[in-house]
């Protein structure tokens, strides 16, 4: 047995609703890009253990990790969700209904730096961000989540490797120049404590100060 199925079965990794909507979005013919069971086990314990209660996700994709999020609220807690694509984030809603988050989650469509802006307007306010979007616009997308969190707020980031191709100094492609900028901007802030872990492509968690 290797360590990563050792890992998968001693910890339950198995889920009959994350592995339905893993069906239904191959069904789709939708992207196979939702994060691991591991790291989606990992942030309902993230929004639990930080006692988060207006999650914000960018990037809903299938409702993959909406799920895992949304798990992690408490009952009034809410999962604020963005995603570009209108069939996607409808298709991600019914996956929500379904898991019995209906009432907890809101979905904005369009463009996540268009519905940024309008939630900094509104005046939202978020104590867990999670962003899992285009991977040119993670820098700009950290500093919304910024100008919106509150002390104590975890801003948590998946594909920060970028299959490794981050680390090729030489590779000028908008993903991996935009994902050094990210990495740049949440290492280098006062306001954030931040660690990499090598969980799958590469998972960030930063920390605003008190």
């Amino acid at each position: 047995m290797d360590r990563d199925l050792y890992l998968h079965e001693t910890f339950g990794c198995d889920d009959p609703v994350l592995t339905r909507i893993l069906e239904r979005m191959k069904e789709r013919d939708m992207p196979p890009i939702s994060v691991l069971p591991s790291l989606g086990r990992l942030l309902t314990l993230l929004v639990k253990t930080a006692g988060a209660e207006r999650v914000l996700e960018i990037g809903a994709l299938g409702g993959y990790s909406g799920v895992c999020l949304a798990r992690g609220l408490g009952k009034d807690g809410t999962l604020t969700s963005l995603e570009l694509s209108p069939t996607f984030a409808e298709f991600a809603r019914s996956n929500l209904a379904e898991a019995g988050f209906a009432e907890q989650v809101r979905y904005r469509v369009g463009p996540a730096i268009s519905s940024l802006a309008s939630l900094v307007l509104e005046g939202a306010r978020f104590d867990f961000v999670f962003i899992d979007a285009d991977k040119p616009n993670y820098a700009n997308y950290l500093e919304y989540a910024l100008q919106m969190a509150l002390p104590g707020t975890l801003i948590c980031a998946d594909n920060v490797l970028l299959g490794d191709r981050i680390l090729d100094s030489a590779n000028q492609d908008a993903s991996v120049v935009g994902m050094r900028t990210f990495v740049q901007r949440l290492t280098s802030n006062h306001r954030l404590e931040s660690v990499g872990l090598p969980i799958g492509d590469g998972f960030a968690i930063a920390r605003v100060a008190r």
